[in-house]
């Protein structure tokens, strides 16, 4: 990726997917050059907390909403200390944002943070082409002198794809932290980092929880090394086809046979763990605006997403796996896709969309209840 901070407004940028279709605009942000896979999210508001949301790494970001930066940008909502997307696209920017906290312009912030991004877009058609066609590889060129559409076209198809990406530790802390509880200790927590947002080990420290988050090559002795109620493996990006190391050690916690919980990426860690096997998604689900049902409940919930893979697990039985009986907990209603596993003789569950709502609904939240339930029952 190559940026300049300049000021873009009228500079022209060009949009270039690589089965050569392009999309001719302005820049937004940083003004340069950058690859990465296309997606769409269909949240109409929450950008600053999916901007900041690691699980976005290498990803270009088409925001469905048309008109995107109008509450600016504040110093309180992101989810962790950079913006994550490899770049940015948005229809019709605010020219002059509106909110009592805001701080600066979206248009500042990425181009501050050398985000290449593009405005003026027809993010509809857009969208409609990669709903069509499929999540794919995608350049964004910008400045006054672009090069000609075949070099573009060329530099977009030799980017790396996302299918065999293994990019949990390049967005995971690199030393543990610790966020202690809110008010009285309950239990301690061992969250294994794939990419965590900032707001998942609060949701937990609110519940009493002691939170310490450990790096993505933690091993299982380090994990059991803070002497753990109960084990989490966040969210994070790539493909969980190449997370070998993780699925090791939440095989090692499923042996011991201590409370786990895993959101999104560690999801699909928990199916691999299982036996089951994953698959990536024509175009994936993000944003705030997803149907799931609880299975064990029969309620639907309004969720947020950001994952272009799932696990490949059947909807219409009970499974045998090496750890006891599982069974899908949760389904997506728009394409039946797997939102949630259980294991029905040891206290493990996961999800695959985003509970800690930031942004979006707080429908799932009872989720962060569950988890506890289940390190009051070992523990009882």
């Amino acid at each position: 990726m190559t940026t300049s901070t300049r000021g873009a407004t009228k500079v022209p940028a060009v949009l270039v997917l690589e089965d050569g279709r392009m999309f001719r605009g302005r820049a937004y942000g940083a003004v340069g050059v950058t690859f990465g896979e296309a997606v769409f999210s269909t949240g109409m508001t929450g950008y600053q907390e999916t901007l900041t949301d690691p699980s976005y790494h290498r990803q270009v970001v088409v925001m469905t909403a048309p008109h995107v930066g109008n509450t600016g940008v504040n110093d309180e909502d992101p989810e962790s200390q950079r913006i994550w997307v490899a770049g940015y696209v948005v229809r019709d920017p605010a020219r002059v944002p509106s909110n009592w906290r805001s701080r600066r312009t979206l248009d500042e912030e990425l181009a501050q943070q050398g985000v290449v991004g593009i405005s003026g877009v027809d993010t509809r058609a857009l969208t409609r082409h990669l709903r069509e066609r499929g999540a794919m590889r995608v350049g964004i060129f910008s400045g006054n002198a672009l090069p000609d559409e075949g070099t573009m076209l060329a530099e977009v198809r030799q980017a790396p794809e996302m299918k065999g990406a293994d990019l949990s530790a390049e967005v995971a802390t690199k030393e543990p932290y610790v966020v202690p509880a809110i008010g009285e200790k309950k239990f301690t927590v061992a969250a294994v980092d794939l990419g965590i947002k900032g707001m998942t080990p609060h949701r937990m420290a609110e519940r009493g929880i002691e939170v310490h988050v450990l790096p993505a090559t933690a091993t299982a002795d380090e994990v059991y090394a803070v002497n753990p109620d109960g084990v989490f493996f966040s969210n994070g990006p790539g493909d969980p086809a190449t997370a070998d190391h993780p699925v090791s050690v939440m095989r090692a916690v499923l042996e011991r046979g201590t409370p786990l919980f895993g959101i999104c990426f560690g999801n699909q860690i928990l199916g691999r763990a299982l036996g089951f096997g994953t698959y990536k998604l024509k175009y994936g689900h993000r944003g705030i605006n997803q149907p799931v049902q609880d299975r064990t409940t029969g309620k639907v919930e309004v969720t947020a997403h950001n994952h272009g893979f799932a696990v490949d697990a059947p909807l219409d039985k009970v499974s045998e796996t090496p750890y006891g009986r599982a069974e899908v907990s949760h389904v997506c209603l728009n394409d039946n896709v797997v939102e949630g596993l259980q294991l029905l003789d040891r206290p493990a569950f996961s999800v695959q969309y985003h509970p800690e709502a930031a942004a979006g609904p707080h429908d799932a939240a009872y989720l962060f209840d569950r988890f506890v339930s289940l390190m009051e029952g070992q523990r009882a």
